[in-house]
């Protein structure tokens, strides 16, 4: 009989009823994967923190901005509504991620930090998009901009951004707080460009810097924004992590004594920062196989990180060794 690295349960462990069989099928034992598929010590005060001081700055820079008529102050007050939506999503789904694993859910629901990093990399998308137009159609006819007015809000929203950036900060194992970040650090410029913004038509009059500034930070914010799209994609496809190289992998399970051929590999990341493994090994003698198991238990975690295998042996079948 085939073996895997996960060992069954003797009967004398079963649980009763279907929420402690659910436990017990779930449970980590001797041999087993030592990290758990959810994050029971993710805390979620560093992102209510962060969405509070957002939330309530957005509101004051919303009112002022359309009252000095400001597109790059209008454009950072929407990076901040939309900061909020995307801190309060990163919040729901650090929540929905300290959940263990179910019996309709059973790799737990880290998943869903990645699927909310990237919903709210889309969000900026619009954003960019939005902001972009609006600064042609300004850059063609100029409005008047209250200059003194846009430099003492966006000085205020700068703050704000600068304290929400140190409390996201603490979190950097997050691929979700990360993409929150991204926010900030595109209102922290946006903040940056409404002072300068401000300071140019207060002392010049001259209009243009305003959508001009506008854009330039829209450029800035575009590039990271694309950066943990590519990231939350590649991990919501289940894409090979980065720091692994699938081909040395396969040769260095080939490379173990006693295995003929590896076949019907797949290597990802089960929640961020934990990869897994499954495949099936041809063998030279079904006997040996629990040796050769702990071998390749031990290559992988010592040279790959990889602690969460499932493998399957086989027996070299004939026609493989005809054609070796």
């Amino acid at each position: 009989m085939p073996h895997d690295s996960h060992h069954h349960l003797p009967h004398s462990h079963k649980a009763t009823g279907r929420e402690g069989k659910s436990a017990h099928l779930h449970e980590h034992r001797h041999g087993d994967a030592q990290h758990q598929h959810y994050f029971t010590d993710r805390s979620q005060s560093v992102l209510a923190w962060a969405l509070s001081l957002t939330l309530f700055f957005a509101v004051v820079e919303v009112v002022f901005g359309f009252i000095s008529n400001s597109l790059a102050l209008i454009s950072d007050a929407g990076h901040m509504v939309t900061d909020s939506a995307a801190l309060g999503l990163a919040l729901l789904a650090q929540i929905i991620a300290k959940r263990p694993p179910t019996a309709k859910n059973t790799f737990g629901f880290g998943r869903s930090e990645a699927l909310a990093a990237f919903v709210n990399g889309l969000v900026m998308l619009g954003v960019v998009a939005w902001i972009s137009i609006e600064a042609i159609l300004r850059l063609k006819n100029p409005e008047p901009v209250q200059g003194k007015m846009v430099m003492i809000v966006a000085g205020i929203g700068l703050a704000i951004n600068m304290v929400v950036a140190w409390v996201l900060s603490h979190d950097k194992e997050s691929l979700n707080t990360k993409a929150a970040l991204i926010h900030v650090m595109g209102d922290l410029l946006g903040s940056v460009g409404a002072i300068v913004a401000g300071l140019v038509i207060a002392e010049t009059g001259w209009l243009p810097i305003d959508p001009i500034l506008s854009i330039f930070v829209s450029l800035l914010i575009l590039k990271s924004t694309i950066s943990v799209l590519k990231e939350s994609f590649h991990f919501l496809m289940k894409g090979v992590p980065h720091q692994l190289d699938f081909n040395q992998i396969g040769e260095d399970l080939e490379a173990t004594p006693g295995v003929a051929s590896v076949h019907d590999l797949h290597i990802w990341e089960m929640s961020p920062g934990q990869p897994a493994l499954i495949g099936h090994l041809e063998i030279d003698d079904l006997s040996a196989w629990p040796r050769i198991l702990e071998s390749i238990k031990k290559m992988l975690l010592d040279q790959h990180g990889i602690d969460h295998i499932t493998l399957q042996a086989e027996v070299l079948r004939e026609e493989d060794e005809a054609a070796e």
